[in-house]
């Protein structure tokens, strides 16, 4: 990291690059950015064709009790990882295992869970609220990127890294379970499988983001580029590369724009502000496009 930090304040110095960029913490929260923005554009592809937008919100919330609970167990208060990525994994894989054992509606089941991670998350932070620094609470909920340390930029990239290879490896089957899981099943493809691997690497990059985005946030920036994307792709390539386009660029933006402004806005909420910018300009663009084409 050294190098890089060097390489940086190298081109600050040159004049090539403003001088914000000679912070350390800048240059770490521009490198997380760089990888939790693809890396949730894709996956919020498949959240939305299999129309699981509240999956990744009950996953988010479930970080809250992660936390909670790790504080409890007497985790580092800054970084309860053990039980933070325990808790989240085991909320999403239940989730799952119940939705194949019941016939209540995914959304409503997802409701249920949602509603639980949530009461359950609020009265444990409650609870140890007056063991810890409050600002640790808003981080948890918001995010709180200018503040990523080297050992999150690691985490980040062993997950992002395993994410990407399974998304490389699988993904078109991934895709046809999501877009017809009959026909997936027929060529022999384990549907069930792919439905356990996709929430947990939901859960995954929900937990290595929070610390970026938060808990309560995290879920939006899945949801908003694949949306957007969604508005004006004519096929599923084109949804993929805007998704990623719209989820990296409002990332980036989200942590520059505010710092080179200085104005008094959190990454996480000026990341999700710049993702739903994107959905408005798609929304604008398409009802104009659509416009055009009733009238011609």
């Amino acid at each position: 990291m050294e190098s890089i930090y060097l390489q940086f304040a190298s081109w600050v110095g040159q004049g090539f690059l403003p001088p914000m960029f000679a912070y350390e913490f800048l240059i770490n929260a521009l490198l997380a950015s760089l990888m939790i923005g693809p890396l949730l554009g894709l996956l919020g592809t498949l959240v939305v064709v299999k129309r699981l937008a509240f999956l990744s919100e009950a996953v988010g919330h479930s970080v809250l009790t992660g936390v909670s609970i790790g504080i409890l167990l007497g985790e580092p208060v800054e970084a309860p990882l053990i039980s933070l990525f325990s808790f989240s994994m085991l909320f999403a894989l239940l989730l799952q295992w119940i939705k194949g054992r019941t016939t209540i509606p995914y959304d409503a089941l997802i409701g249920v869970f949602l509603s639980f991670a949530l009461a359950m998350g609020a009265a444990l932070l409650l609870y140890v609220a007056k063991h810890i620094n409050a600002h640790l609470i808003e981080q948890v909920m918001f995010g709180s990127i200018l503040v990523a340390s080297v050992t999150d930029l690691i985490m980040l990239t062993v997950i992002c890294t395993l994410v990407a290879l399974l998304c490389y490896r699988y993904g078109n089957f991934a895709f046809l379970v999501a877009v017809s899981p009959e026909v997936a099943h027929s060529q022999g493809v384990n549907t069930r499988a792919h439905d356990y691997a996709f929430v947990t690497m939901i859960a995954l990059i929900t937990v290595a983001s929070v610390k970026i985005i938060g808990a309560i946030l995290v879920g939006a920036l899945l949801l908003i580029p694949a949306a957007s994307a969604r508005l004006v792709a004519s096929d599923l390539k084109q949804l993929i590369i805007l998704s990623v386009f719209f989820s990296t660029t409002a990332a980036v933006l989200g942590v520059l724009v505010p710092m080179y402004g200085q104005w008094p806005v959190s990454a996480g909420p000026a990341i999700i502000l710049f993702a739903c910018g994107w959905f408005l300009i798609c929304l604008v663009y398409r009802q104009f496009f659509s416009t055009v084409l009733v009238e011609a």
